[in-house]
């Protein structure tokens, strides 16, 4: 066997290069979103052992909606790539392109057992340009196919190595052969089929043997003349190793995917659900069209399902004649390559098996699969298929007077191709390219025409995206996905009747009931989706949410494994104030995964609902064991953690908080919380700078202003809370606290008395009824010596707040003073009234003007408040449903899925001990005022 010199390798890295380097440029496409985008499998905090629980799209291989593909090693390439450069779809791509180098070395190698040096190469040459290699190479998911290729062809090359210079049996590369198998079935399915090609080769090419000549042998035994000669037996030695090793495979293969073959529709494989003699006659009419893809792929498309080939109806169809013809070319090579010993039947024998048993598996011949064609599947065919070419260019070579044109040919041949192979990438660089270049081929796909308005919608392009999928309904009008995706365009063109009535069509072609008869074996889960769109569609209507929940219960009724339903059903339970059944819906969706960590957390927050603070932490820290960067548990059991008013708490809500803002750098609600935990600690400092950090990426947020100035407040900065109550003003002048907080500072540290009276009739202005207010107004008008004003104001309060002793007091105390300086014929009023207050202002009185005496503090909302405003009172904590079933993505029908909750309102015991501190000292602080206006 010739060896592969450096100069042919650098030719060959050089030609795949130079075919994929715009591969590069390209984004995550297709197949592509599922397998990398939305494949929980690549995070880091996902367990590694889940790769091999899980199939190739992060589905548990348990789930009957599971593709049943179990490819972990390629999924552990996919997470490196993740490590290293999260979701940078170009480390992808050239780690793609550097596996189809290493594949094209290889395949040389191999080549160079049956070809010479020239033919060998020009084999490997055409197989790197080849254009229906642009799906696996340029295609990310593609990968399965160059991994297993890489592990199929080292598993031969060592297989070639199991016999010894004496003809011996060498087990080494026999044992290596078994454990590359097994790693290139890890990377995907057809690698297991290297076994037959390994059969082949030892019985055809390393014993030489022939049919007639396996034929007589056996004929030979069987008469009894004689015994099986040594070279058979020691064949017969090395195949049953190789068959049992593999029947081992097989098993354990079966026992992965629990027994179970993947559910596909009609929609996926029309003919898969044809009957006889419809399906085997499309069947086969399929081998023609792959052989053509290959012998001239002028014409590619990246989605071949559907409508793209018509079924093959009658015996009279002229498609049959192309099924014949192929037979008969394949059955004549096949004769040919059996029945004579030379060096060209061996090659040509090898050609074969290298292009029919890796297309085995993908070929529905023996078991349906999810897809009538796929070009990624003849990534290794097309390997026999180059040795078939290049052995034809060997044999027309050796007459001498067409060399030079058989040379131009080759060399044409190659440049067209690596052209095509160059253009054809372009069409991989985003959905809606591939797409639209997908329709040129094929107009009666309705899978290319939504999928075209996915990308449209992807794009926010809802009108463009409307046009498509209304385009996919007319060429397939039973298409229940398309009806869908009208019915959500509409919704997203809030055209709520539209899309209704959409959603009724796509319901209407779901499988009607029969008695007896499981609905699961029947209905595609992602057609279920259905319900739970319509559903959430019409429970915006307040007077329509028995409705909706009603189809909540039609989808669990079809198909009881439905977690979605069950996750749907319960936010729209509590909306409907009902917790119990709430938690029993979450319940029961937990039964079926309780490895989601969304659904623990929806969990929590019907334990909030339900007023159980303790086990909705429990729950929230679920999910946190689940996915430890879970954004929304971690923000809302750290605001939990914060609520309780429990100091031991604090640490770890502090660092939950700081796990949220690394998550989510953006979001002002995160500091803005860090900063209130810091006040709760009494560290001023980093309170300060957690506040300035939030109010920095939220102008104006109102509650982080008004905490800010409060905090300068308490520790004597008045001067700096000045300009931090202006700007709270300025976007938010209706906010009474902040006028409350700025009158004080003005009057009683900057003895601005007309500056604290704006503020408080500002006040009043808005809330003629707010007592606070209006007794500090009742002060001023003390302040500037006008006690007759003071009286009546006085007076107004007590009739808001009859109940209030202090106000009566005061009112006493007014009175007291007005006799007192009638007596003494003093005027009762001053035209100087500010500036006398100012310098005879008693001592002490600065403490009738003040923030709300209960001390509290003004707080903020949750993670979900984010986008609603700073000045949203409320702490809406949303119920996530998140990866299941395309909430807002997915591919395909987003699901409403967020219920406000209001913040627990009740205060704990450390804030009621501070709150009733804090009256204590007011109230003493309230007689020192009495004395000292007393004795004036």
């Amino acid at each position: 066997m010739a060896v592969v010199s450096w100069k042919e390798i650098l030719l060959l890295t050089g030609l795949v290069v130079g075919c994929y380097w715009n591969s590069l440029s390209c984004g995550f496409v297709f197949d592509d979103v599922s397998a990398i985008l939305d494949n929980k499998d690549l995070r880091p905090s996902t367990p590694l052992r889940n790769l091999f629980l899980n199939d190739f799209w992060g589905t548990p291989m348990a789930e009957e909606r599971s593709h049943k593909s179990y490819r972990p090693l390629t999924v552990l390439t996919f997470r490196l790539n993740y490590l290293f450069s999260e979701l940078s779809a170009g480390s992808y791509h050239l780690l793609n392109v550097a596996f189809h180098a290493i594949v094209c070395v290889l395949f040389l190698r191999v080549c160079r057992l049956f070809l010479d040096k020239n033919s060998s190469l020009v084999a490997a040459l055409l197989f790197a340009v080849h254009p229906i290699h642009t799906e696996a190479v340029t295609g990310v998911v593609g990968r399965a196919e160059l991994l297993s290729s890489i592990f199929l062809l080292a598993a031969f090359l060592a297989y070639t190595k199991s016999t010894g210079p004496d003809h011996s049996i060498v087990w080494a590369p026999i044992a290596l052969t078994v454990v590359l198998v097994a790693a290139a079935t890890l990377c995907k399915e057809q690698g297991i089929t290297v076994v037959g090609i390994c059969c082949v080769y030892e019985v055809f090419v390393a014993q030489g043997f022939t049919l007639p000549m396996l034929l007589d042998t056996l004929r030979q035994v069987l008469l009894g003349k004689d015994g099986f000669p040594y070279a058979v037996l020691q064949t017969l030695l090395k195949l049953i190793v190789l068959i049992i090793s593999t029947l081992l495979l097989v098993i354990i293969r079966v026992q992965v995917i629990q027994s179970q073959l993947p559910v596909f529709t009609r929609f996926d494989n029309p003919a898969a659900v044809s009957p006889t003699p419809i399906r085997q006659m499309t069947f086969n009419y399929l081998l023609p069209v792959n052989a053509w893809l290959l012998l001239y792929p002028s014409e590619l498309c990246c989605d071949w399902t559907m409508g793209t080939i018509p079924l093959v109806e009658s015996l009279l169809d002229q498609r049959n004649l192309a099924t014949l013809a192929f037979y008969t070319l394949l059955g004549l090579l096949t004769y040919h390559s059996l029945r004579y010993r030379h060096r060209s039947a061996k090659t040509i024998i090898m050609g074969l098996s290298l292009i029919v048993l890796p297309f085995i598996p993908a070929s529905n011949l023996f078991f349906p699969v999810g897809f009538v064609v796929a070009e990624r599947v003849l990534y290794v065919p097309s390997m026999g298929f180059c040795v078939l070419v290049a052995h034809g260019f060997k044999i027309i070579s050796h007459k001498v007077h067409l060399k030079k044109i058989l040379w131009l040919m080759i060399a044409v041949l190659l440049t067209t191709h690596a052209v095509k192979t160059f253009n054809r990438n372009w069409d991989w660089e985003s959905e809606y390219t591939l797409f639209t270049s997908a329709l040129k081929v094929n107009k009666n796909n309705a899978k290319l025409w939504n999928n075209v308005g996915h990308a449209l919608e992807n794009q926010h392009n809802y009108l463009r995206a409307l046009q498509y999928f209304l385009q996919a309904t007319r060429v397939q009008p039973d298409d229940i996905g398309a009806h869908m995706n009208v019915g959500r365009t509409y919704k997203n063109l809030n055209k709520s009747k539209e899309a209704e009535d959409a959603y009724l069509v796509a319901k209407s072609l779901m499988p009607q009931v029969i008695p007896g008869k499981k609905y699961a074996t029947r209905v595609a889960p992602n057609h279920l989706n259905v319900y739970i769109n319509l559903a959430n569609l019409i429970r915006a209507n307040e007077s329509r949410l028995e409705e909706a929940d009603q189809l909540y219960r039609q989808a669990i009724s079809m198909r009881p494994d439905f977690k979605q339903a069950y996750i749907s059903r319960g936010e729209l339970l509590l909306k409907m104030n009902k917790p119990t059944e709430a938690r029993d819906a979450y319940l029961r969706a937990l039964e079926l995964d309780r490895s989601n960590a969304d659904l623990w957390y929806n969990l929590a927050i019907v334990n909030i609902e339900m007023k159980d603070p303790s086990e909705a932490l429990k729950n929230f820290n679920h999910a946190l064991e689940l996915n430890p960067r879970h954004k929304l548990a971690l923000f809302n059991s750290a605001l939990l953690m914060q609520e309780s008013g429990e100091p031991k708490f604090w640490p770890e809500a502090n660092r939950r908080f700081l796990v949220y803002v690394e998550e989510e750098p953006q979001d002002a609600n995160g500091y803005f919380n860090l900063g209130m935990l810091a006040m709760d600690a009494n560290e001023n400092a980093a309170a300060e700078r957690w506040m300035r950090k939030a109010i920095g990426l939220q102008a104006g947020f109102r509650s982080a202003l008004f905490n800010l100035a409060l905090l300068y407040s308490q520790s004597k900065r008045e001067t700096d809370a000045l300009p931090v109550l202006d700007e709270l003003l300025l976007h938010h002048p209706e906010h009474i606290k902040g006028l409350i907080l700025k009158g004080d500072i003005l009057m009683n540290h900057k003895k601005d008395t007309r500056g604290a009276k704006s503020c408080f009739e500002r006040i009043l202005s808005m809330d003629p009824t707010n007592v606070q207010g209006k007794h500090n107004l009742c002060v001023v008008y003390f302040e500037e010596r006008d006690l007759p004003q003071a009286e009546r104001c006085l007076v107004e309060t007590l009739a808001l707040a009859p109940n209030e002793e202090y106000v009566r007091r005061h009112l006493s105390i007014v009175r007291s003073k007005m006799a007192a300086m009638s007596a003494a014929g003093q005027p009762l009023t001053t035209a100087e009234g500010a500036t006398v207050a100012a310098k005879e202002k008693p001592e002490g009185v600065k403490e009738w003007v003040g923030v709300d005496e209960s001390g509290e503090r003004e707080k903020e909302g949750s993670a979900d408040a984010v986008g609603k405003g700073a000045g949203d009172e409320k702490n809406a904590r949303k119920s996530s449903a998140e990866s299941l079933g395309g909430v807002g993505v997915h591919p395909a029908q987003p699901l409403d899925s967020s219920q406000p909750d209001k913040r627990t309102k009740g205060k704990s015991t450390k804030e009621i001990k501070e709150i009733e501190k804090k009256r204590a000292a007011a109230l003493k602080r309230l007689e020192e005022i009495e004395h000292i206006l007393t004795g004036d």
